[in-house]
């Protein structure tokens, strides 16, 4: 998610890090299709087929219905956060009508959806990074009201030179209204 291993990065040392770090198999370390949402985020397709005809003709397609589907996915239309999806093995029809955007799109995104699902996927909780410069006698204050609000204090630092304290903490959003 910080980038490090995204487009941009270099391929080999990215396949690197996947094979040492993540356990990745050489090969499908290698044969990233894309990135989403966005072409940059941490969801990813690997190609793991052989000998596929016409496969290059519909990546783009794969490519678009996955930057869909990681967007939008299955629950409550939020976007997805650190799925892998495999490509093993692809059907297409010799008739090259039949291999356009409007058959290969949504015919993906359901399979995304439909792998996803079987993943038992969970909903993340939005929360805010607060941050709070106050006097420090009120900080037992703010401290209260963070915990009050289901909320907890990551650190705290006092501003040299100044009465003042830096106060740092995670809120859940739906608690910050």
């Amino acid at each position: 998610e910080d980038g490090s291993l995204g487009p941009r990065a270099d391929a080999k040392e990215r396949a690197k890090v996947l094979r040492e770090r993540y356990e990745w198999e050489e090969g499908a370390a290698r044969k990233i299709w894309c990135f989403g949402p966005e072409t940059d985020g941490a969801n990813v397709v690997v190609d793991a087929t052989q000998a596929v005809q016409y496969l290059v003709e519909v990546r783009e397609h794969v490519d678009s219905a996955f930057q869909w589907a990681t967007k939008e996915g299955p629950l409550c239309e939020e976007s997805l956060r650190g799925v892998r999806f495999g490509i093993l093995d692809m059907t297409l029809h010799a008739d090259k009508v039949h291999r356009g955007a409007g058959q290969i799109m949504p015919a993906m995104r359901r399979c995304c959806f439909a792998a996803e699902l079987t993943g038992w996927p969970t909903l993340q909780e939005p929360v805010f990074l607060v941050e709070t410069t106050c006097p420090q006698e009120v900080v037992r204050g703010v401290y209260g009201c963070i915990n009050a609000r289901r909320g907890y204090v990551l650190e705290e630092c006092p501003r040299e030179g100044t009465p003042l304290v830096h106060v740092k903490a995670h809120l859940p959003v739906a608690e910050s209204f």
